[in-house]
């Protein structure tokens, strides 16, 4: 059953095994959001005309793009962590019904 996640003994899964996978997700969810900002940011003229350029706007823009991503990503993001929770939920019951096959358990 999706949503709903259980111990090798069958028992079910206290919140914090939820609470991991959700932050694994929108951790991912983070990551992929930066490179978006950073690929954006990459294609900003930066002249010494417009933010005085160099390395120091190179690196600045490089935290920007982290803070930026982090901040979609905390507020919600764009809903891959939802559907990366849902993919990484199938997985865990696929391995724990696995699991108690292999120790003879009915599922």
């Amino acid at each position: 059953m999706i949503g709903s996640t259980f111990t090798a003994a069958g028992q079910p899964a206290t919140p914090a095994p939820m609470d991991r996978l959700r932050a694994q997700a929108e951790e991912l969810e983070g990551v992929f959001l930066n490179t978006l900002m950073k690929e954006m940011f990459a294609s900003l003229n930066t002249d010494s005309d417009a933010m005085g350029g160099g390395f120091g706007e190179d690196t600045w823009r490089g935290m920007q793009a982290e803070q930026m991503a982090d901040a979609v990503a905390k507020s919600g993001g764009i809903g891959l962590a939802d559907s990366i929770m849902g993919d990484l939920l199938k997985l865990q019951e696929a391995s724990q019904t696995r699991l108690q096959t292999n120790r003879g358990m009915q599922p």
